[in-house]
């Protein structure tokens, strides 16, 4: 089953975050590029997401069928 990073970006726009931000906040630019075609990323980057994004997990992924 898939993860999808719908609610990631639903959630950079209700903070007025935008990718940039990532970036200079210590997602690298590769990492940023594969949340945007759903690609798999590690545990540390979502750890590290949800640092910058003051969230939990279950707040910036899920899984489809």
């Amino acid at each position: 089953m898939p993860i999808v990073y719908t609610k990631l970006f639903s959630l950079m726009a209700q903070k007025g975050i935008n990718k940039y931000y990532l970036r200079t906040h210590g997602i690298h630019a590769s990492v940023v590029d594969k949340l945007t075609k759903d690609g798999t990323v590690t545990t540390n980057t979502i750890s590290k997401l949800c640092d910058v994004l003051d969230c939990q997990p279950g707040d910036i992924l899920e899984q489809t069928e």
